[in-house]
C-alpha cells in the first residue's frame, strides 16, 4: 500500500476557477474541476498522498481567491477512508470508447466492439482509469498523431495506470515505449496493466520525477512524448521536453484547463517549440507541440 490519500475540495464561482486550481496544483498529485452548471460554479478537487500541509495550502488559495475578487473558499481537507480501491474502480467506471480505443476494467465481459483496440485497465491507486477528460483528449490526440506519423520511441511521462502507453503499443507494433511515474504505485500499476494487455515486451516502465531517471535519458531523443499531468510541471519541464525530442518530434500536453493554454504555450514557445494543434473537453485542454 502506498501513503494514504487526502482529499481537498471547494466549490468556487467559475471566475476563479482557473486561478484556484493553479494554486492547488503544488500541493496535489491528481486534480479535477467540473463546471456544476453552465455558467454557474465550479466544484475542484485534489488528491494528495499523505497530509497536506494544511496552512500553506489555505493561504495559497486565499491569496489565488483575492486576484480575482473572490473570498477565500471554503475547503474541505479530509483524509479518504481505507478502501478497497480495486474494488471501488471497477464499481465507478464502465468501459469508454475514444476513436479505436475501448478501454475496459477485466470485470467487463461485454465482447470488444467491431473495429475496437482493447485495453484493460484496472486503475486501483494509480491515477488514471480513462474516464477523465484529458486521458480522453490525449487518447483522441494520439490517434490523429498516428495517422500523420508512427512513431517508433514514445515516452508517457506521468503514465498513471498506463493507458496512453498501451494504447501506443497496440496501435503502433513496431514502437518501444518508455512509462514512468513519479508515484511508485502508480509504475508498479502500469507495470502490471502492460503484462495484462500483453504489451510489456513494448513498453519499459519506471519511477522518475520528470526527466530525472538514467531510463527516461538513456532512451532519448523521442518521435512523440505524452505528458497527462498539471500545467505548472508541464512549464518547468519544457526546457527538458526540447531537448529531448528528435528534429520534428511532437509531444501531446495535457492535465491542463482551458484557461491555463496560454501560459503553457508560452513556455514551451520559449524553447522553439511551436503550438500544432489543441483539443478541449468539459473545460480541460490538451495541446500538440512540435519540435522545429
Amino acid at each position: 500500500m502506498g501513503m494514504p490519500l487526502w482529499r481537498i475540495a471547494m466549490t468556487v464561482p467559475g471566475r476563479a476557477a482557473d486561478a484556484l486550481s493553479a494554486a492547488l496544483e503544488p500541493y496535489v498529485s491528481a486534480l479535477t474541476a467540473m463546471e456544476d452548471s453552465p455558467g454557474g460554479s465550479w466544484s475542484i478537487e485534489g488528491l494528495s498522498e499523505g497530509e497536506p500541509e494544511r496552512g500553506p495550502v489555505l493561504m495559497a488559495l486565499a491569496l489565488a481567491a483575492a486576484t480575482v475578487g473572490t473570498p477565500p473558499p471554503d475547503t474541505v481537507i479530509e483524509p479518504l477512508p481505507d478502501v478497497d480501491w480495486l474494488t471501488l474502480n471497477r464499481q465507478s467506471f464502465p468501459p469508454i470508447r475514444e476513436g479505436r480505443v475501448w478501454v475496459r476494467g477485466s470485470h467487463v465481459t461485454e465482447p470488444r466492439p467491431a473495429g475496437a483496440v482493447e485495453l484493460i485497465v484496472d486503475a486501483a491507486r494509480a491515477f488514471g482509469s480513462g474516464s477523465h477528460a484529458t486521458t480522453a483528449l490525449c487518447l483522441r490526440a494520439l490517434q490523429d498523431e498516428i495517422r500523420r506519423h508512427r512513431p517508433a520511441r514514445v515516452l508517457d511521462l506521468g503514465c498513471g495506470s498506463g493507458i496512453l502507453a498501451m494504447a501506443v503499443a497496440k496501435l503502433v507494433r513496431a514502437s518501444r515505449t518508455v512509462a514512468v511515474d513519479l508515484d511508485p504505485v502508480s509504475a508498479a500499476t502500469a507495470a502490471e496493466n502492460t503484462r495484462l494487455n500483453g504489451t510489456a515486451t513494448r513498453i519499459r516502465t519506471g519511477v522518475s520525477r520528470g526527466w530525472d531517471s538514467a531510463l527516461v535519458r538513456s532512451s532519448a531523443p523521442y518521435e512523440l512524448v505524452m505528458a497527462n499531468i498539471l500545467a505548472a510541471p508541464l512549464c518547468a519541464m519544457a526546457p527538458r521536453l526540447a531537448r529531448g525530442l528528435v528534429p520534428g518530434g511532437r509531444a501531446i500536453l495535457s492535465g491542463l484547463m482551458n484557461g491555463q493554454e496560454a501560459r503553457v504555450v508560452a513556455a514551451h514557445r520559449a524553447q522553439g517549440l511551436r503550438l500544432v494543434r489543441r483539443y478541449r473537453r468539459d473545460g480541460w485542454s490538451a495541446l500538440v507541440v512540435a519540435r522545429g
